[in-house]
């Protein structure tokens, strides 16, 4: 697979839109440019605040923010453009290792599965109100737990925390009375590595999963 399986989308995100899909696989000639790219959009910015995430389509988004609408709970209401799933978080990586990131996340093999988000909980302890799987798959841990071996085999340092995947609605909420929604299922064929700066989101590559049979 090597990077030829690796999808960048360089196009940044603005608030009107979502992450790019991935549509063109990308040439292993065309690495090193693409790495340039991305150095010269930082300027003088020696590291980059980067995390993993899976991102929903369009529709998926659509159907969270028909949750979003539900809530009374007072709080900002996060941007449809802005909702995802953090895998593991980095923090601050040197804009020198982001290629050899990318080619750590390339080693890794798993399938595609779905992931139904089907409650609406609230966390005290930072005032978020979130969505939630009430069954995490197993195919999602087996990646987040790949993703972070990896990482570690290439000496990346990540965020570690028991993982609950969950999807950000409202910062800043105060406790309500929560109400029971319809299912929304993403179906996830990819993850990606995103840029975030400033409020902004850039796709750094995409990382396809395997169809699983």
């Amino acid at each position: 697979m090597f990077l030829a399986a690796v999808q960048l989308g360089l196009a940044l995100i603005d608030m009107s839109g979502i992450l790019p899909d991935c549509s063109a696989m990308l040439d292993p000639e065309l690495i090193e440019g693409k790495i340039a790219a991305i150095m010269k959009t930082t300027l003088a910015d020696t590291s980059s605040r980067v995390f993993f995430a899976l991102w929903p389509s369009v529709a998926e988004c659509a159907a969270l923010n028909r949750w979003q609408t539900t809530l009374r709970c007072g709080g900002r209401v996060m941007r449809p453009d802005s909702l995802h799933t953090t895998l593991l978080f980095l923090g601050n990586v040197d804009v020198a290792r982001l290629e050899a990131l990318m080619l750590a996340a390339e080693e890794i093999s798993a399938d595609d599965f779905d992931l139904c988000f089907d409650e609406v909980r609230y966390w005290q302890h930072n005032h978020i109100v979130y969505a939630a799987p009430d069954v995490i798959p197993e195919k999602l841990q087996q990646l987040v737990k790949s993703l972070a071996r990896q990482l570690s085999l290439h000496d990346f340092q990540f965020e570690q925390r028991e993982y609950q995947p969950h999807v950000t609605l409202l910062r800043n909420a105060q406790p309500c009375p929560l109400p029971k929604v319809p299912q929304v299922v993403w179906t996830v064929r990819e993850f990606v590595l995103v840029q975030s700066k400033s409020g902004e989101y850039r796709a750094l590559a995409h990382f396809p999963l395997s169809v699983s049979v």
